[in-house]
């Protein structure tokens, strides 16, 4: 039986997705959530298979409390899924100072923190697994929505580091990079308002915006076989870096590997003039 530590809880998202997949194969689970009374209702079937805490992944000092308070109710944790994270609108140039600084707090710095919290008790049992769910974003650029794929590039940085540092104390790391899945990712999109500070981009902004809105309910990725595939990779024999999710992803993310091995290699001259 292995232990869980999931963030993110919340109802109708990727967090959740993944604790009923790890407890349907007789796991246990810590899941956090700001709202921890959400998954009262959820949690109660399950018993003491799982644990729910109060997490604000941006407060450093209840993320070293859950992760202790996890650790000392099933004695260790196995498999870390960061999973807590969104974006907000905004163009590079325009998006505030607040909106930039809340992306990078909470995709990234957040993730940080969690893995900085759980990683001693890993090192110390000689195994475990490492899951940040990133995003296609990650890897392709999305305009309007800019500071969330430049959180979560970062985050696909700080992963492969992390990968080579832990992977001689049997720690291993995977990046998931799911697509647009019919989560409840969109749902409060609509609410969302349009503080972008340059009206120049206010069109390209509250276009991008729309798009989320109107996508809300028809995403093509389940969540549900999304995580399976996850768990898929995690049992592989020589278990991936990454995984991306969903066809419209996939076809996104090898259109853009294509297109800069073509532009590398068609630049290959300049590129090796550079040296001595």
């Amino acid at each position: 039986m292995r232990t869980w530590f999931i963030t993110g809880g919340t109802p109708g998202g990727f967090g959740l997705f993944y604790a009923e997949a790890a407890l349907n194969q007789g796991d246990q689970v810590a899941v956090t959530s700001r709202r921890p009374s959400e998954l009262r209702e959820w949690a109660e079937p399950y018993g003491a298979r799982v644990l729910v805490l109060p997490l604000d992944v941006t407060d450093a000092e209840q993320v070293r409390a859950a992760v202790r308070t996890t650790e000392e109710r099933f004695g260790g944790i196995d498999v870390l899924v960061n999973n807590a994270g969104r974006g907000w609108f905004g163009s590079i140039e325009g998006a505030p100072d607040e909106t930039i600084r809340r992306t990078f707090d909470l995709n990234l710095f957040a993730v940080v923190e969690v893995i900085r919290a759980v990683l001693p008790g890993m090192r110390a049992r000689g195994g475990g697994w490492i899951v940040n769910m990133s995003s296609v974003a990650g890897l392709v650029g999305a305009p309007g929505f800019g500071y969330y794929s430049a959180a979560k590039f970062a985050l696909e940085g700080l992963s492969e580091t992390l990968r080579h540092e832990v992977e001689q104390f049997g720690v291993r790391v995977l990046l998931v990079e799911p697509g647009a899945f019919r989560t409840n990712a969109f749902a409060g999109f609509q609410d969302e308002p349009v503080n972008e500070t340059v009206d120049a981009y206010v069109p390209l902004v509250e276009g991008v915006k729309a798009a989320f809105v109107d996508h809300n309910g028809r995403q093509e990725g389940d969540p549900e076989r999304g995580v399976q595939a996850v768990i898929g990779a995690l049992a592989a024999p020589v278990p991936p870096h990454r995984i991306v999710l969903g066809n419209s992803g996939y076809d996104a993310v090898v259109a853009m590997h294509e297109n800069a091995l073509t532009e590398l290699r068609a630049n290959e001259k300049l590129s090796r003039s550079a040296d001595f």
